[in-house]
């Protein structure tokens, strides 16, 4: 069940707020429609109940605040906008992604697929698939975690006939499983067909909520629709008929040669056209939305008027039939049970227990014919500090941005180690590392840093966990299951980089270039650690500034902008130096290391010192700072 109270978005300067004090419920069992225009205010309400917008108001779940949800996923099955996911990213990839973060076993997402009819494109990319199987492949991102509630906003927006009614037949069937089901449109006919309440929304504000049996009584009115080549001449001699019989008619000019009339019947049109010989090309009963209209004065006692299509554009478009697809709703009559009956809805009163729900449900009119839900699950998986590593290594594997960034390294380094050994005035290591003297950081450091931002970055313009509080779970088993891939990735990167630069070393100047230096271990040290640095950096960057670009600025800006300052500081006038720090260092710890240990000690001293180093570890402490900053404060919201 969803009790969302008091809903409001925060003020837009001089504006009013998008949502202002909305509050309703929507019972289990029960599919709920939250019916507005475009602008009206349906998306910033669901954004609010989710916690993905600040504003005031809260939100139940079943009794509980999203935030205080151990995994929101399991509970909300979320689809907003378009589906999230990378374009290069293929259908099963992006589902077993999924998985691995809301602790799904990856068996589930061959369930889910065939539930959804996408068996045959399991291995498409995201960015080729057509919108109706883009909003198939939302609502199995939404479904994979068998959740209790669905949250939907505007589902069936741009799909066809046959396909709402599929995506409409798969959200009843989880309503008659005793599930929870919410979600937009700005159909008013597609609410009182498919929905059991319908909840209207107006300029931010809370107008209606009704059964959809009374909706449909009370804002949908039956009309006639009519197809003439003479629309015009028809639609004269109707008014002119009204007038005299002093009858409310009224008749609305469609684009093309259509007519609505509101206020006749299909007898009377028809005979109308017949004493006038007039030929109709279609003449049925339908419903039309009863929106805003405006209306010209009647002559005399009349009260029939004519309405230009321009008055009711919006009206016309969602309620008007196409050429290609006949209509198909059913006459609305003043029967409340025939009208119950026409739109799916529960005659119950007060929701039960699931168990009721799916008897209620099963008694429907064309229950038996509702589409197959993926199978429940039973035993969900525990807890696992595996599983944030697990999603992680799905994320990275699953697009080629990391073995294209890779190959362009290693390709750069060999160009540039070859350019600088033909130059000459190089020194050995910088010549291994392809570092110019003119270069902020080598390829291999630049890679690193990209490969970080884009792990953090790229989440958030694809969010894959639109649930987990602001797209991304900011736990610290993710960041840490993040800092070890990037870790693991830029030391095969600076180990690959200075191998390929040896080889093409030793292929186009033979070994003089190729020997081994006598301090390879500092040097091996420092090499490491830079491009490591650098990944963290990217990693801990963007994932504070929510940008793969700030990611990759923030790795620029320590050569650039963070050693300048480390080196002015150390070179300003002083009154005290820290000579013989190391000597003191060693007397102070008055041990001797196994296996050499103090020489790695001492190479990693050497490491921090160096002006590249410690500006590193300078910025490094610094964004990690702010990151447990912003994790700590958006607990505390």
């Amino acid at each position: 069940m969803i009790q969302a109270i008091g809903l409001t978005s925060n003020p837009r300067k001089e504006l009013p707020p998008a949502v202002d004090d909305v509050s309703f419920e929507a019972r289990p069992g029960r599919v709920t429609a939250l019916l507005g225009v475009p602008g009206a205010g349906k998306t910033t309400t669901l954004r609010l109940m989710l916690e993905l917008q600040r504003g005031r108001g809260i939100t139940y779940f079943r009794g509980r605040p999203l935030h205080r949800i151990a995994h929101p996923s399991r509970e909300v099955g979320v689809l907003l906008s378009e589906v999230p996911g990378h374009p290069a990213r293929t259908i099963r990839g992006q589902l077993g992604m999924v998985c691995a973060a809301v602790g799904v076993p990856i068996r589930r997402v061959d369930e889910v697929i065939e539930v959804v009819g996408l068996v045959s494109l399991r291995d498409e990319r995201l960015g080729t698939l057509s919108r109706g199987m883009d909003r198939r492949l939302g609502l199995a991102c939404a479904l994979l975690s068998d959740p209790h509630t669905l949250v939907l906003d505007d589902p069936a927006g741009g799909l066809s006939v046959t396909e709402g009614r599929w995506l409409h037949g798969i959200l009843r069937a989880h309503a008659a499983h005793g599930g929870t089901v919410l979600f937009s449109t700005d159909d008013p006919k597609e609410a009182a067909r498919t929905a059991d309440r319908v909840i209207t929304l107006e300029g931010g504000r809370l107008v209606a909520d009704q059964e959809a049996a009374d909706f449909a009584r009370t804002r949908l009115r039956p009309r006639v629709a009519v197809r003439s080549p003479h629309a015009a001449r028809l639609g004269a001699l109707l008014a002119k008929e009204a007038r005299a019989a002093q009858r409310s008619v009224e008749i609305v000019r469609e684009d093309g040669n259509r007519l609505s009339v509101y206020g006749s019947t299909c007898a009377d049109i028809g005979e109308t056209a017949f004493r006038h010989g007039i030929l109709v090309h279609r003449l049925a009963d339908e419903t039309g939305d009863m929106g805003p209209r405006a209306t010209l004065p009647a002559e005399g006692l009349a009260s029939a008027t004519v309405v230009t299509s321009a008055l009711l554009a919006s009206a016309s478009a969602t309620s008007t039939p196409t050429d290609d697809a006949p209509a198909t709703d059913e006459p609305a009559t003043d029967e409340p049970a025939t009208a119950v009956a026409a739109t799916g809805a529960h005659t119950p009163d007060e929701p039960g227990p699931a168990t009721e729900a799916r008897t209620r449900s099963a008694a429907l009119p064309g229950a038996r014919n509702l589409p197959q839900l993926p199978p429940p699950i039973a035993v969900r998986q525990a807890p696992s500090p595996l599983r944030p590593l697990r999603y992680e290594l799905r994320r990275a594997t699953g697009v080629g941005t990391g073995y294209l960034t890779a190959i362009t390294v290693l390709v750069t380094s060999a160009l540039l180690s070859v350019l600088l050994a033909r130059i000459g005035h190089t020194p050995q290591p910088r010549l291994l590392a392809a570092w110019p003297r003119e270069c902020p950081l080598p390829p291999a450091a630049l890679g690193a840093g990209l490969l970080g931002a884009l792990a953090f970055g790229e989440e958030f313009r694809h969010p894959a966990l639109a649930t987990d509080r602001g797209t991304v779970p900011r736990r610290l088993g993710l960041l840490a299951a993040k800092l070890l891939v990037a870790s693991v990735t830029a030391l095969a990167l600076a180990v690959l980089t200075v191998g390929c630069d040896l080889e093409i070393l030793y292929l186009v100047y033979g070994r003089e270039l190729v020997g081994v230096p006598a301090d390879w271990l500092p040097l091996s040290a420092s090499w490491i650690g830079l491009t490591v640095g650098c990944a963290w950096a990217g990693v801990l960057a963007a994932g504070i500034f929510r940008s793969t670009t700030a990611g990759l600025a923030a790795v620029l800006a320590v050569p650039v902008v963070v050693v300048p300052l480390v080196q002015k500081t150390l070179a300003g006038p002083s009154v005290r130096k820290a000579a013989g720090f190391s000597e003191r260092l060693r007397e102070l710890l008055l041990m001797q290391w196994p296996f050499g240990g103090a020489r790695y000690i001492a190479a990693g001293a050497r490491l921090v010192a160096q002006p590249v180093g410690g500006a590193l570890m300078l910025s490094l402490t610094a964004l990690l700072c702010a990151y447990l900053l912003t994790t700590l404060r958006s607990r505390v919201r």
